[in-house]
């Protein structure tokens, strides 16, 4: 054994005398590996219409997304200075009166603000913290089943409350928790109003949320571990790693990324509450936790045509949100090392 050993380390030297180390494979290793500790250096850039020139057809097909965002997205900001002015539809928009923040000072003044805006914050609050890891839960649970079929079935299930319209889930949940012969109250021998109940609103609407959204939610996580070395799971399976184990070191960190940009685009919506929903359960006995800004806009801008008023809360609406973007993007950076923004 010992001369076999000796005789392959001297057939090894011996190839790596008759076939020296690549000079220039070594040079061009050092080069890389200095670019990658210095930064990648840019190179030689062809002129712009010498680029479009050669590739016409992709920039001929990314026209078309960039007018249309432009047209209907960037357009419409046109009127967004009706906010600061007393709009009059036969002046226009130019020709109306300019009043500053006056419609802002008037928000800020009224009585419902405060409550208007607690509510908002509060709903939208408790339907990200109840909402956002249901999702993440479904996806890793439907992850660990084997049978096919029965994943398939469990999938169509969680995804087909997605499909039923805001209107429908609202009328359904009046009629489950009519107080007169109502599902709920069948169940539990009682016959309480829940709707119209302040108390139980913000319940109410997250719970009915989770059901619709929860399993239509799982998609994407399940797609991200589905991309998941399967390697890995052998590798854990051989080192004797629970199936705990394997979620915690394994499924989680892959979905980390994912979950934070799903946190930050939920965070950048939370004053953005769909007033449908909202507006179909509220009453006049539950808006003292009902009443929300969206539905404020809605009766202000629609019901009583009040434009420039309705225009400066949505206004407001909307810097709140680009703020909470930005925060919320910065705290997830620091905490995962992940940024979209």
């Amino acid at each position: 054994m010992k001369k076999t050993s000796a005789a392959a380390g001297g057939a090894v030297a011996a190839k790596s005398a008759a076939f020296p180390a690549n000079p220039v494979s070594a040079s061009v290793h050092k080069g890389l590996h200095r670019k990658a500790a210095q930064g990648a250096v840019p190179g030689h850039r062809k002129p712009l219409k010498q680029r479009i020139a050669e590739n016409w057809q992709l920039y001929l097909l990314l026209l078309v997304p960039v007018i249309i965002t432009i047209v209907y997205k960037y357009g419409p900001m046109y009127g967004i200075q009706i906010a600061f002015r007393d709009f009059k539809a036969s002046r226009g928009i130019t020709g109306s009166e300019w009043v500053g923040l006056e419609w802002f000072e008037e928000f800020f003044s009224s009585p419902n603000c405060g409550r208007m805006i607690k509510n908002t914050i509060l709903l939208s609050l408790y339907s990200l913290l109840w909402s956002f890891p249901v999702p993440i839960i479904l996806a890793l649970a439907l992850n660990q089943l084997r049978f096919h079929r029965f994943k398939r079935v469990v999938q169509t299930v969680l995804y087909a409350p997605h499909f039923i319209s805001t209107m429908i889930i609202c009328g359904m949940l009046r009629i489950f928790l009519s107080p007169s012969g109502g599902l709920i109250n069948l169940l539990l021998g009682t016959s309480i109003d829940f709707l119209n109940q302040s108390t139980l609103f913000r319940t109410i609407y997250v719970a009915s949320g989770i059901w619709q959204e929860a399993g239509w939610g799982t998609i994407i996580y399940l797609a991200t571990l589905s991309s998941v070395d399967t390697a890995l799971y052998e590798a854990a399976k051989v080192d004797g790693a629970s199936v705990f184990q394997r979620i915690l070191h394994i499924d989680l960190p892959a979905l980390v990324p994912m979950a934070v940009l799903q946190l930050i685009l939920s965070a950048s919506n939370l004053m953005n509450i769909g007033f449908e929903k909202v507006f179909l359960l509220q009453t006049d006995l539950n808006k003292a936790t009902s009443d929300i800004i969206a539905v404020y806009v809605y009766e202000q801008g629609i019901q009583h045509a009040e434009y420039s008023y309705s225009t400066a809360i949505g206004l407001f609406n909307t810097a709140v949100n680009i703020i909470l973007l930005i925060i919320v993007s910065r705290i997830a950076k620091k905490a995962s090392d992940v940024q979209f923004v």
